[in-house]
């Protein structure tokens, strides 16, 4: 049976929502994603999953129609990932995780991972993506993103670690 030919046994969109994007691996994939990575290894790397957990949940993401899959290379094959409009709409659920997060769930003196500019007037947005300049929200296609150099350092040393296991393992 398909992802989306499960059996409905509630009507409750929270329910079956979850059944989509329940778990961390499958957000964190989503993260990847909405910060412009496409390819398996990148998603790997900075999700730290496992590659057969990746591997679920990006077959699952297809199924239920979140992500699809294109070719980039034949020999040998293969696929960059790409947000579909489902997945592209699911981006203000990540917007919500992020600004929880970064008000429940971090120090103070930890700074804000990802800071968003709208590239319309050059302003930050802040944690609820609304331009205090244009006084309008904004969609994530309308925004830069910059990296805090600690959260950037963070995901370089991730790439670095994997690199040097990988070197191992070869």
């Amino acid at each position: 049976m398909k992802r989306g030919e499960k059996s409905v046994t509630t009507v409750c969109p929270v329910a079956r929502s979850s059944e989509v994007v329940g778990d961390k691996w499958t957000t964190l994939v989503l993260r990847e994603m909405y910060m412009g990575a496409t390819r398996y290894e990148e998603i790997l790397i900075q999700t730290e999953a496992t590659p057969q957990m990746l591997a679920t949940r990006l077959k699952a993401l297809e199924a239920d129609g979140m992500v699809e899959r294109h070719p980039y290379q034949e020999r040998p094959l293969r696929y960059e990932y790409l947000l579909t409009e489902k997945g592209k709409a699911f981006y203000p659920v990540i917007q919500a995780l992020r600004a929880w997060g970064e008000t429940w769930c971090k120090s103070e003196d930890e700074g804000v991972a990802v800071r968003y500019t709208h590239r319309v007037c050059g302003h930050e947005v802040g944690l609820d993506n609304f331009c205090p300049k244009c006084r309008e929200h904004v969609a994530r296609r309308d925004l830069d993103a910059t990296m805090s150099a600690r959260f950037a350092k963070e995901r370089e040393n991730r790439r670095e670690a994997y690199k040097a296991a990988k070197a191992r393992s070869e």
